[in-house]
């Protein structure tokens, strides 16, 4: 049982060691990112009985039954309480004071709810627990992170446009844009096709890129932003 959690929560210690160094410049409140993290992980409990129900909603067959399942019950319903935590908790706190902070918020609330789902894959999941583990490791709880992300920039984009129309748009962004991202992996995993693994590869990579760019984007203003630490 240790090993099987040590090899849950491997993967979200070292991607919270990463993010926070990434963060060097205007260090974020540590009561804070707690809060984000342990709320993000109490998410697990409304996400299970809503995705439950929607799976029971499910009259859909085939494809259209993934895509439903990808979308809608895990896409739609995780990133949704995900952002709340940091609508909630950090959107209008003092600290929230340059847009890094956006992808900090997201990514500890992201990877609260990603260490309680990785710990039940791990514990209730396939025998495997190292295999699962590992894989999810790998794939799922980075994709979090990189979904966190996404999230946090468009948040910061809002936070900080100087037009209400622009502000909106990327407000709405940071909800709709990591459901689509959250979709689309879970879908590809979801259909069944073998063919699209290929598609599943070349899409991780483009998630790293994608997001590893917007986080260095953000980690370089901030650099300018604070230049004497």
């Amino acid at each position: 049982m240790e090993l099987a959690i040590a090899v849950a929560l491997a993967p979200t210690i070292a991607l919270i060691i990463y993010i926070y160094q990434k963060d060097r410049y205007d260090r974020e409140p540590i009561h804070l990112l707690a809060r984000l993290f342990i709320f993000g992980a109490l998410t697990v409990i409304p996400v299970y009985f809503i995705e439950k129900i929607l799976a029971e909603l499910n009259i859909f067959s085939g494809l259209a039954s993934a895509a439903y399942t990808a979308f809608i019950v895990a896409g739609l319903t995780e990133e949704y309480f995900k952002r709340l935590v940091v609508i909630k908790i950090a959107f209008k706190d003092k600290s929230y004071n340059e847009k890094l902070d956006g992808i900090v918020y997201c990514v500890f609330s992201a990877l609260g709810f990603a260490t309680i789902e990785n710990i039940m894959y791990v514990i209730f999941g396939p025998s495997n627990f190292i295999y699962t583990g590992v894989t999810r490791g790998i794939f799922a709880v980075p994709a979090h992170m990189l979904f966190g992300v996404t999230m946090g920039y468009y948040l910061s984009l809002s936070k900080y446009a100087d037009a209400d129309n622009t502000r909106v748009l990327n407000y709405n962004k940071s909800f709709y844009v990591p459901v689509l991202l959250h979709g689309i992996y879970n879908f590809i995993l979801m259909s069944g096709l073998n063919n699209l693994m290929f598609v599943f590869a070349a899409f991780v990579i483009y998630l790293w890129n994608a997001n590893l760019k917007k986080l260095n984007q953000y980690v370089k203003e901030s650099r300018t932003n604070n230049p004497g630490i």
